[in-house]
């Protein structure tokens, strides 16, 4: 780039803003990488604020003198280090204005980004710009305490971090978060210090908390957020029944909802059940064996009219009189009954007949022989072609693959060789 079309470009920084502010402290700062495991930059021997430039100038070599004999006269000759010549075209990256830096750091990759907020004040106040931090995957990362804490306040709509270990986030914010999705599944985290990232959070549209334990503070957090439409509380505990009613009658925006295998009583499934909101259309009851009761399915159907996906595995209750409510659901495409035990193969053959149904998951209540016939019988209709439901669950496929509910993360922290 020649120097005539650097200069086109204003140098003022009054376009450039952020609603994160980050304290320089070198100190601080290394604690901070190091608590993420980024290895931080050795301090200069000077104790110096380096700018850019003068990294470059400090890593030069001293000057080599050369004494030579020419003539029966010395001569002291001095090789000039070639990086202290005057550049023949461009400028230093102190003159870059903000804008063109900003764009630059938007293709580093997340170590790297850390890595460069180290060089000097003007670096880490940009690497730290919203712009440059709105998807973020910190997935299996030990975090230790303050890191949440400063990192999802930086700009971050999109938090992947599950089967990550999260201590205390020591938030130094007075202002909501603007998390949207966001995916803890797995975690190794107290209840209490998932209650003060929820807290923080009311714009989020997808949540995921796979396995946790929770509270009634939690769920009445999750409360707090009317856009939310994707909630996946699969396999989760340690809430009442009442703060559940309380959460399904705030979030009236729910369309996907998973709350399989809970530890809930019949009293739990009572309320899910009664309170559930008429938009959802994938809905996931599994692994309730004797608490959900044909009743319970009935209600269902007349509180969520749309339904697309249900999943009502393992409910040993459900007969083949149900069949008729399944009947009612004029969109309903994807259906999992499987472990109902009192339903026979035989009599699954009436499920046919609903025009809408194109998959059926019916696995442990038919025999390999019984399911080559049921497969004839039904040609247009996929029969226990997946073993894993999808309702509401953010990631689906390789463990590799960085996108939550369809949206992939920039910003992923892995190893680079030798960390």
């Amino acid at each position: 780039m020649h120097r005539k079309h650097l200069q086109e470009i204003p140098s003022s920084s009054s376009n450039v803003s952020t609603s994160f502010t980050w304290d320089w402290d070198s100190s601080k700062t290394s604690e901070f990488l190091s608590g993420m495991g980024v290895s931080v930059l050795k301090k200069d021997k000077l104790g110096n604020e380096n700018t850019p430039q003068d990294l470059v100038v400090s890593s030069c070599p001293p000057q080599k003198r050369q004494k030579v004999k020419e003539k029966e006269r010395d001569f002291v000759i001095v090789r000039r280090p070639r990086l202290l010549r005057e550049p023949e075209s461009g400028v230093s990256w102190d003159a870059l204005p903000d804008e063109l830096l900003l764009a630059i750091f938007a293709y580093l990759p997340l170590y790297d980004l850390l890595k460069v907020s180290q060089i000097c004040k003007r670096w880490h106040h940009l690497s730290f710009d919203e712009s440059l931090w709105q998807t973020l995957d910190l997935t299996g990362r030990n975090l230790l305490p303050g890191v949440i804490g400063r990192l999802l306040p930086a700009g971050v709509t999109v938090f992947r971090c599950p089967r990550s270990c999260l201590w205390n986030p020591l938030f130094k914010t007075s202002k909501p978060l603007k998390v949207q999705h966001m995916d803890l599944s797995n975690c190794t985290v107290s209840v209490e210090d998932l209650q003060s990232i929820l807290c923080w959070c009311e714009r989020l549209q997808n949540l995921s908390l796979e396995g946790l334990v929770l509270s009634d503070d939690i769920i009445k957090s999750i409360a707090k957020n009317p856009s939310l439409i994707r909630l996946n509380l699969c396999g989760c505990s340690g809430f009442s029944a009442e703060a559940l009613e309380l959460m399904l009658s705030s979030c009236s925006m729910l369309e996907e909802l998973n709350l399989s295998w809970c530890d809930f009583t019949a009293t739990h499934v009572k309320a899910a059940v009664n309170h559930v909101t008429s938009k959802v259309i994938q809905l996931n009851l599994s692994g309730y064996r004797q608490n959900l009761q044909m009743a319970d399915v009935k209600t269902l159907v007349e509180r969520c009219p749309f339904l697309t996906h249900l999943d009502l595995s393992d409910s040993v209750m459900l007969k083949p009189k149900c069949f008729q409510y399944f009947h009612q659901l004029i969109f309903l495409e994807h259906l999992c009954l499987s472990r109902c035990y009192q339903i026979s193969p035989a009599a699954l053959v009436e499920l046919g007949e609903i025009p809408t149904l194109k998959t059926l998951q019916v696995f442990g209540i038919v025999t390999d022989s019984s399911l080559q016939l049921l497969k004839e019988t039904l040609p247009d209709m996929k029969i226990n072609c997946s073993h894993f439901t999808t309702i509401a669950r953010p990631t689906v496929g390789s463990k590799k693959n960085h996108e939550i509910w369809g949206i992939k993360c920039r910003l992923t922290l892995t190893n680079p060789s030798g960390l």
